[in-house]
């Protein structure tokens, strides 16, 4: 035997030492299968907890304009008694196309005020999801 086939074969044994003690020594992960009662609940379960509407209104962006109470800002209006305004239906049109509403008064308002401020569109967002922040929003 050669000695480059020597170190071969002791490269060898050595990783298949190294492979096996990896082997013996691993713990035991549990991989739920789709299917497995345990984990169909527990996904159901952070889905209710991730999806409220506080949660979606920070996600969206929206403390960062209408601050962190959302008492308003030099950037945008307070949306706080939204309810005196807003029926639930009419914010939730109003976030997926606010440039719809640029006629009403209130808005033409809010244009001088808040120059260069766009409100953006939230049309992209599921409306279950709008309806959540909506329904976060008019009890604030």
């Amino acid at each position: 035997m050669t000695n480059a086939q020597k170190w071969m074969s002791a490269f060898l044994a050595l990783f298949l030492i190294l492979f096996i003690i990896g082997r013996v020594t691993k713990k035991d992960e549990h991989v739920p299968h789709m299917m497995d009662e345990n984990y169909v609940s527990q996904s159901s379960q952070q889905e209710k907890q991730e999806l409220d509407g506080l949660s979606l209104v920070k996600q969206n962006g929206c403390l960062t304009c209408h601050g962190q109470e959302l008492e308003g800002t030099k950037m945008a209006p307070a949306i706080v008694s939204l309810k005196e305004n807003w029926s639930r239906d009419g914010l939730i049109n109003y976030l997926r196309n606010p440039s719809s509403y640029s006629g009403d008064k209130r808005f033409q308002e809010y244009k001088l005020k808040y120059k260069n401020i766009v409100m953006p569109s939230y049309g992209n967002i599921d409306v279950k999801d709008l309806g959540k922040m909506a329904d976060y929003l008019l009890t604030k």
